[in-house]
């Protein structure tokens, strides 16, 4: 069903319940997982470097993007760059009048997303 998944995560408690999530797509279906920060170098290193050590007895190939990108076109970019079968975010993005100013990154991705999408309910 899915060889290649992608998934975004910030580092909060939120997204690691959506990189979870893609831990359990990866593993039931034997896809690879990508997991991706948007920012600056080494936080952005850490935020998935420390997502896929709590993961790394899971049974799943992970790897690992840092892309200094917004958010959202870092994912929708990667995603379609990488063909990757399915991109996995956490509803839960920017909140109060930034969100609807700027919008919020699930939001963003799914209008431009051209593969499969899995939005987890993280909140």
């Amino acid at each position: 069903m899915y060889e290649k998944i992608l998934v975004g995560t910030d580092g909060s408690s939120t997204a690691a319940e959506a990189v979870a999530r893609a831990v359990d797509v990866a593993k039931a279906t034997g896809a690879r997982l990508t997991i991706l920060t948007a920012g600056r170098a080494q936080t952005a290193q850490r935020v998935v470097d420390e997502a896929a050590a709590r993961h790394a007895d899971a049974g799943v190939e992970i790897d690992t993007v840092v892309d200094g990108r917004d958010a959202a076109s870092a994912l929708v970019e990667v995603a379609d760059a990488g063909d990757y079968d399915l991109l996995v975010v956490g509803n839960r993005g920017m909140t109060g009048a930034s969100r609807f100013v700027l919008g919020s990154v699930p939001n963003k991705v799914s209008h431009h997303i051209g593969r499969s999408i899995l939005i987890v309910r993280t909140t």
